[in-house]
Order: C-alpha cells, then structure tokens, then sequence
C-alpha cells in the first residue's frame, strides 16, 4: 500500500484523530499510545520519525524535538478496523515523559 493509499484508509474519530501504539521494533514492548491527525501522519511518513497530535495543546509535536529522545519510524500498520495505528520504531532513550523507557512501567501485581 503507498503513502496516500494508507492515509486514506485510516478512519479518524469525531475530533480527527486516531490512537498509535508505538512499540520497539527490536523488543515489541509497547512504548506509548499517542493520538495523531492527518497532518501528524503525513509528517511522519515524511520524516520517518513520530510525529503526533497533543490533545491538551493542540498543536503537533515530533517526539524527541525537547528531550532528544526521538522515535524513528521502521514500519506502521493500520488495523482491521481502520481505527488504531501500530508503529514500530527505533527508540533513541526514554519513550516516557517521566524519564522510563516506557510509559507502561505502573504495573498490578496479581
């Protein structure tokens, strides 16, 4: 499928956006799950590293652009739905905020 074909497939939700879950390519671990919009999209396809839509800023942001630690694009998938993307990525340092390799580091022990 090329570039426009994939962006035309995604089904974005009612504000335009659509959820990514970002993994390792390497590992698999789930990294993140961020929102991107069309032009997110198309900025990362572009680019090859993660751009996304920040919800409580609205505006777009390409991962790394304060903290260095980038996310270069290696492979995206859309779902059977058209409704959630799957991209796989080269993490350079923390895919967190806070600074962990992942935002899923608050585990439930059972």
């Amino acid at each position: 499928m090329d570039n426009e074909s994939f962006i035309k497939a995604v089904k974005y939700n009612e504000k335009g956006l659509v959820p990514v879950i970002t993994q390792d390519n390497q590992t698999g671990e789930v990294l993140m799950l961020a929102w991107m919009n069309e032009d997110a999209l198309k900025l990362t396809l572009e680019r090859k590293r993660m751009v996304y839509f920040s919800r409580s800023r609205q505006e777009l942001w390409q991962k790394g652009d304060t903290s260095g630690h980038f996310q270069n694009l290696v492979s995206i998938s859309i779902d059977c739905d058209g409704d959630t993307l799957l991209a796989k990525v080269i993490q350079e340092g923390a895919a967190c905020h806070t600074g962990n390799r992942t935002c899923f580091f608050r585990n439930l022990d059972l």
